[in-house]
């Protein structure tokens, strides 16, 4: 934890201690504090620091992907310009530059599929604008007015700091979950985070890296994913190899479509990859898990 993500989290500490959690959980919960950058339009949120940041990239907009890339066979939802992320915003290892596009339909269907795609255009690859509906080739009127619904305009990032918003893991040993190994009080820690989250990094649309976030939280989001990359790969619906070890994944970006898709507004996507996979660059090895609430 740096200097300064530790007075960052001065808001949260306090409030934590106010509720009785005894210091040394409360340190031990602020030692796993990530960097993530938050990528917002302007206008989004309650106005406090919108549009301040640097423009990142965009939701929507011309689908521009090199020849020898197929259609991509889900919803077109952003681009990302990676030379133009703040500095050290993340603790992934993406590339210095070129653009991670992002694909998804915020809805689940199955445990054994992902229902998205990560495609990495790096600098001077040369491209040619794609049919953003393509995905759509049964022509299905529901679902192309949903897309029409996806967010459109310029992403503006900021720095910010992300603590788990999960609290449990599931026990091997018996039914139900119990709490986070190590963090006796990571409920009560998640609640103080909830408490003080807005004042020290609001949330936006889109994230990138971080802790992964959605509507009704208990485990970890990534761990739910990482078990249907597994069935996805046990069924042949997603190429190995897979690791079954949550600690061998990150979370590489969340989507909160509910902020902007009308039908949808339970919904979050998250794409996750494995750290060697990230490391190597290989982004068509992500996976995508949607949570949704109807």
């Amino acid at each position: 934890m740096t200097p300064e993500m530790r007075d960052r989290l001065r808001p949260f500490r306090d409030e934590a201690t106010a509720r009785g959690i005894p210091a040394d959980d409360v340190e031990r919960w602020s030692a796993t504090v990530r960097p993530c950058a938050t990528l917002r339009r302007d206008g989004d949120g309650d106005g406090d620091g919108d549009g301040d940041g640097p423009v990142v990239g965009r939701f929507g907009g011309p689908l521009m992907l090199p020849a020898d890339i197929p259609d991509p066979s889900h919803p077109f939802v952003a681009s990302i310009d990676l030379a133009a992320l703040p500095a050290d915003a993340t603790d992934l290892p993406l590339p210095p530059d070129g653009r991670l596009l992002l694909f998804a339909f915020p809805e689940t269907a199955g445990d054994s599929e992902t229902m998205g795609s990560v495609v990495y255009v790096p600098v001077g690859t040369a491209v040619t604008e794609r049919d953003r509906d393509a995905w759509n080739s049964f022509d299905f009127e529901d679902y192309a007015a949903m897309f029409k619904a996806f967010p459109q305009g310029p992403l503006r990032a900021t720095a910010d700091v992300s603590l788990p918003w999960h609290h449990a893991v599931e026990r091997a040993e018996r039914p139900g979950s119990g709490p986070l190994p190590g963090h006796p009080r990571s409920e009560e820690l998640v609640a103080a985070w909830g408490r003080t989250r807005s004042g020290i990094a609001p949330e936006g649309p889109l994230q990138i890296g971080g802790y992964a976030d959605e509507e009704a939280i208990c485990t970890d989001p990534v761990s739910v994913a990482v078990s249907r990359a597994v069935r996805a790969a046990e069924a042949g619906g997603w190429d190995g190899p897979v690791s079954a070890d949550v600690s061998d994944w990150v979370l590489l970006a969340d989507w909160y479509a509910g902020m902007d898709v009308e039908g949808w507004e339970s919904s979050t996507v998250h794409w996750v990859i494995q750290r060697e996979d990230l490391a190597a660059r290989r982004f068509d090895r992500a996976f995508t898990s949607v949570f949704s609430n109807p």
